[in-house]
């Protein structure tokens, strides 16, 4: 995988939290710090991410704090590490349209939003498809499903490494103002 060369250097930061490896922290939520988003480091954060845990990266947007989409367990971690209600339902951050109609039924109009701005800050809330592989728990056990294209190198290229949908609020307390900067 070729190096990613992010917009701004503050976005090309990363954090991986790897499921196996314990630290000292208040929460004792394993952490491994990046500091450059390099192919070595988005290659470690799929492994983290099909492992189970948890991995914040940047998007055009905010920070996200993001999980295996498709694990109940791994997204269990973003709502017990942001403290967030579970009938919250998360956004499913994909690599692509073609990933987005294998998880949701898009209408023709709801289609032509994903051609037109995806790549980009937008997210379709579409009825789940019933051969999705996004867990009812990132979807709060509703039938609709929050689905995201980003944009960002970082966020792009990660969502290849990890080649499965990453459920990824912003990386922050629930409540708490949505980070920007590493």
């Amino acid at each position: 995988m070729p190096s990613v060369a992010p917009s701004r250097s503050r976005l090309s930061d990363c954090r991986l939290a790897p499921p196996d490896r314990p630290t000292a922290s208040r929460q004792n939520v394993p952490l491994t710090l990046v500091e450059r988003a390099t192919s070595e480091a988005i290659a470690t954060a799929g492994e983290i991410l099909r492992a189970g845990g948890l991995v914040a990266f940047p998007t055009e947007t905010v920070y996200g704090l993001g999980a295996d989409a498709t694990s109940d367990a791994a997204v269990a971690r973003i709502y017990a590490a942001k403290r967030r209600p579970s009938f919250n339902p998360l956004i499913a951050h994909l690599d692509g349209l073609d990933a987005g109609l294998r998880e949701g039924d898009f209408s023709p109009d709801a289609r032509k939003l994903g051609e037109v701005f995806w790549p980009g800050p937008l997210t379709l809330i579409v009825p789940w498809a019933a051969a999705g592989t996004i867990s009812q728990l990132a979807r709060a056990g509703l039938d609709s499903v929050a689905l995201r294209v980003p944009a960002h190198p970082v966020a792009h290229a990660l969502l290849a490494a990890a080649a499965r949908p990453v459920a990824a609020p912003s990386a922050n307390r629930s409540g708490r103002v949505s980070p920007t900067t590493a």
